[in-house]
């Protein structure tokens, strides 16, 4: 007799089929899914897979940016390159046209996150959809690690961590009532590495901040902010031009950067592989607000 061979999945094979699986079952449940797109790295391979997914048939959702108007314009750039190259639907939710509308104020520390979430609901409402897709990860915040795959959500788009639905054997209830949705987080068992090292794979494109280059910054706070149109410098400050690598894509004016020689995806997967703290802890200013600012914004509706 001929010995069987056993067959095993690689890390990264067994973690795609899994989020190809999440997003397959989404779109044949639910009425109307959309996938939330900033332009970072994990919401590129959001939409990678989901390309995946139904190739060599379009996506049939279109995908959300919450563009809150103090954007780096290399992310701009990228995500309609991304859209076109990708064959992608993009709607837009602009959050500067909220302001001029009255939905939302300026908050005083110049941070757009917060006034993000009822611009996200009303585009979410206008537009039926009743399914959300997010690219978070379980390792990249503590609130983070709360959500399940299939994240409820109530009528007013708000979050209960202590309302959430049983997931056992992986499976998933998106069954919702009337105003009621589904948050989907297709990557929450991977990592940054697993993200990085796919994307090593699969030679997906990224915005080139995430490479390291010689860029004109200011340390703040023992951060490294860009010196750009976002963060002019205050009296007594000095630029210096340093050799730095985005690792997440924010607003321009509170995501700071990171010292690094990584120019090339192969030097990133080294680097990443190397670090303990986690991108958002290492770069969000946003998340210096308090131990539960990410929290407290994803129980008022942010994705």
């Amino acid at each position: 007799m001929t010995a069987q061979r056993a067959y095993a999945l690689s890390t990264l094979d067994a973690l795609e089929a899994e989020s190809i699986g999440i997003i397959r079952e989404v779109a044949a449940e639910m009425q109307r899914p959309c996938l939330l797109f900033s332009g970072g790295k994990d919401s590129v391979v959001l939409s990678y897979l989901a390309r995946k997914a139904f190739a060599p048939a379009r996506v049939p959702f279109p995908i959300m940016h919450v563009d809150t108007g103090l954007n780096f314009p290399e992310v701009i750039a990228f995500r309609d390159a991304w859209v076109e190259s990708q064959q992608l639907r993009l709607v837009v939710a602009s959050v500067p046209d909220a302001i001029e509308r009255g939905l939302v104020q300026e908050e005083p520390n110049g941070s757009r996150n917060r006034i993000q979430t009822p611009v996200l609901l009303e585009a979410a409402e206008q537009n039926g959809f009743d399914a959300l897709f997010g690219g978070a990860r379980r390792d990249e915040e503590k609130a983070r690690a709360k959500e399940r795959v299939f994240s409820f959500r109530d009528d007013f788009g708000q979050w209960d961590p202590k309302d959430q639905r049983p997931e056992l054997w992986s499976l998933y209830n998106g069954r919702v009532h009337q105003g009621e949705s589904i948050r989907v987080f297709p990557l929450s068992n991977w990592t940054e590495l697993d993200i990085w090292t796919y994307i090593q794979r699969e030679g997906i494109d990224l915005p080139q901040l995430y490479y390291a280059a010689d860029r004109e910054v200011v340390e703040r706070g023992g951060m490294l902010y860009a010196v750009n149109e976002f963060v002019p410098l205050r009296d007594g400050e000095t630029a210096e031009v340093r050799r730095v690598r985005y690792r997440t894509m924010g607003d321009a004016n509170l995501t700071a950067a990171v010292a690094s020689d990584a120019v090339d995806v192969d030097a990133v997967v080294a680097e990443i592989a190397a670090v303990r703290v986690t991108e958002r802890g290492a770069t969000r200013g946003d998340d210096k607000v308090s131990e539960a600012a990410m929290e407290d914004r994803k129980r008022e509706g942010y994705f």
